[in-house]
């Protein structure tokens, strides 16, 4: 009765939870790669327009891949939108300007958060790092789904058959 009981358990919870682990872990993977581009970009010779709007990329990558592990349950795109929003907003508060606002893009933490000079070029990469994301979301995310999901179905399957012997 137990095996039965257990076998009936929904199998749902685990695939949001895994696909959220699995896209802040590329999170966090992207942000060592924009934190890297930002500064070991100029010494290495890139040139500024690599550094500039690649790190925009890679930040709006960040900021899908984040919504999305925050929100698993989201279509990819509404992450998208939602990702896209954002890139927008905080490319427009770059327009506005507040004394404390100032203070705080001046420190490193605001600029790579915020940035500080507003330009379209970002919104630009932006929209490409979010493409990026999606494209990052479906070869990568899905792929440990794609490799659960069916073992689970097969598992559930053979506990209930066994269940009626």
């Amino acid at each position: 009765m137990e095996r039965a009981m257990h076998g009936a358990q929904p199998d749902e919870p685990v695939v949001p939870r895994q696909r959220s682990l699995i896209r802040a872990a590329l999170a966090l993977v992207v942000i060592v790669c924009g934190l890297s581009l930002r500064w070991y970009g100029f010494p290495l010779g890139l040139p500024a327009f690599v550094v500039k709007y690649g790190g925009s990329l890679l930040w709006a990558t960040m900021v899908f891949l984040l919504v999305g592990a925050l929100a698993p349950r989201l279509s990819r795109t509404q992450i998208a939108a939602i990702a896209a929003a954002i890139a927008i907003v905080v490319e427009f508060s770059r327009l506005v300007h507040a004394p404390w606002l100032d203070a705080f893009r001046l420190t490193t933490a605001g600029a790579l958060l915020l940035g500080r000079i507003f330009s379209l070029w970002n919104l630009v990469a932006c929209l490409i790092g979010i493409v990026a994301g999606v494209w990052l979301d479906s070869h990568v995310a899905s792929f440990g789904q794609d490799r659960i999901l069916p073992r689970r179905s097969k598992l559930n399957s053979q506990e209930a058959g066994s269940t009626r012997e």
